[in-house]
């Protein structure tokens, strides 16, 4: 009865004033506040070994978006088996969208983060660094390359290339790895991309990340997981390693994870996430930072393969520019709303009008269509497409067919003008004039978006 009471007061005391809390697996977990640079505060979590002192500790920062993910908190206790006082923090949300995030100040907020764990019991604090996943291979390099106070730099499924580069090649290898192919890859996957871009509303999409890493003198360990399908694993290998050979940096240490994801879990085929670290993961950070400096060879793991190489994206040309792709689709809704509206005058009709309807009807459909299954595209990480027909979805096969439609009936309406037209007054030839023109605003917005190509 004493015992109990005894541990009740404990843990009682232990939550009073703050003091961390021992599992029965020997680690402890502290939930701290912190000031960022711009003097507001997020709050984080450190996990450690029990009665750690003058430890090594690392700062995760996160990937792109902004929830606290539980796998930050896995990370965290990995590394704090391996004897590594580890801290992660809540992400900045303000102002943090797809159209815009700063990379600048993110980079603050995780040295930041470094400044609180320097000051920790638990650490030592000249073996502090930074843990970065995904976009955070992009923000840890770049605070690393601003403080002599990072101790290292570790990365997890990190890029040598631009975000807008990367996420194209992403959304072509889901694509691929779905068996689709032909013009849906090749434009919805690059032209889709490149609009947003063009657009402003890719945040960071020219970032290149290869400057920063070259000014890197801290010790640096690359991860990527073999089966990454979200990061070219093995172009952006070769990216850091050409980088640092350039540098004359010999203090890095490169490494592809059997069996592994974007974000060192286990997987099946790169899609999926197991619910554990990646066998070995865990013990290849431990070892490297506990054996600093001398665990920085210059090792160099044989890149991974991958489907096909990142391909850099092309600006876009002035006739495909947002305003211009605007201005088309614009212009030919209207020509073809004018043509629908204007049929309610009796007098306006056109004699022998089906294929002028047929075009009308089509144009419509399709526009609607692909907007749809380009936002699609753009907004989800499906990996099944449904049922395919000669690599094509069945729902991007019937928008071509529709757009096949209505260029035919296009041509109709070109090739009947003098039947049409015979005797017709100036309404007429004036709907006429705007089915033909939104007939041809509409092809040639097929062509551009792939409807009517292979």
């Amino acid at each position: 009865m004493l015992l109990r009471i005894a541990l009740a007061a404990t843990v009682f005391a232990a939550v009073l004033f703050g003091a961390p809390l021992a599992h029965a697996n020997d680690l402890t977990t502290t939930d701290i506040t912190f000031t960022r640079s711009d003097g507001t505060t997020t709050t984080g979590t450190i996990h450690a070994p029990a009665g750690a002192t003058g430890r090594p500790g690392v700062v995760l920062v996160h990937g792109s978006g902004t929830a606290r993910s539980p796998q930050y908190a896995q990370v965290a206790e990995a590394l704090a088996r391996q004897g590594i006082v580890a801290l992660y923090y809540d992400k900045r949300t303000e102002d943090y969208t797809p159209a815009h995030r700063d990379f600048s100040l993110l980079a603050d907020d995780a040295l930041a983060g470094i400044a609180a764990l320097r000051n920790r019991p638990e650490v030592n604090p000249a073996q502090v660094g930074l843990w970065g996943l995904s976009e955070g291979g992009w923000v840890a390099p770049l605070a690393t390359s601003r403080s002599a106070d990072v101790a290292f730099l570790i990365t997890i499924g990190a890029n040598s290339g631009a975000p807008a580069a990367q996420q194209t090649w992403a959304n072509e290898t889901r694509f691929a790895a779905a068996g689709v192919r032909g013009s849906m890859i090749d434009v919805l996957a690059r032209n889709g991309i490149r609009q947003i871009v063009g657009a402003g509303q890719f945040a960071q999409a020219d970032y290149d990340p290869l400057p920063v890493l070259a000014r890197i003198e801290q010790p640096v360990l690359a991860i990527w997981g073999d089966k990454d399908r979200l990061t070219p694993p093995g172009d952006s290998l070769r990216g850091f390693q050409e980088t640092f050979e350039r540098a004359g940096k010999t203090n890095y240490t490169l490494r592809t994870l059997p069996n592994a994801q974007h974000g060192g879990f286990t997987t099946t085929d790169g899609f999926d996430k197991g619910e554990q670290l990646a066998p070995g993961y865990a013990q290849l950070m431990g070892n490297w930072v506990n054996g600093l400096p001398g665990s920085a060879t210059g090792q160099v793991d044989k890149p991974a393969m991958q489907g096909h190489s990142v391909s850099p994206l092309v600006r876009l040309a002035w006739w495909e520019s947002t305003a211009a792709q605007l201005a088309l689709l614009a212009g030919t809704l209207l020509a073809l709303a004018g043509y629908a509206l204007t049929g309610l005058a009796e007098t306006w009709r056109l004699p022998h009008a089906l294929p002028a309807r047929i075009l009308v009807a089509a144009a419509g459909i399709g526009i609607v269509g692909t907007v749809v299954q380009l936002f699609f595209v753009a907004s989800t990480r499906a990996t099944s497409f449904g049922p395919l027909l000669f690599g094509r979805t069945l729902s991007w096969v019937a928008l071509q067919l529709i757009a096949v439609c209505a260029a035919i009936a296009l041509g109709f309406v070109i090739a009947r003008r003098r039947r049409m037209l015979d005797g017709a007054g100036a309404g007429a030839r004036t709907r006429w004039a705007l089915v033909v023109c939104g007939g041809i605003g509409f092809t040639l917005w097929a062509l551009y978006w792939g409807l009517l190509l292979p």
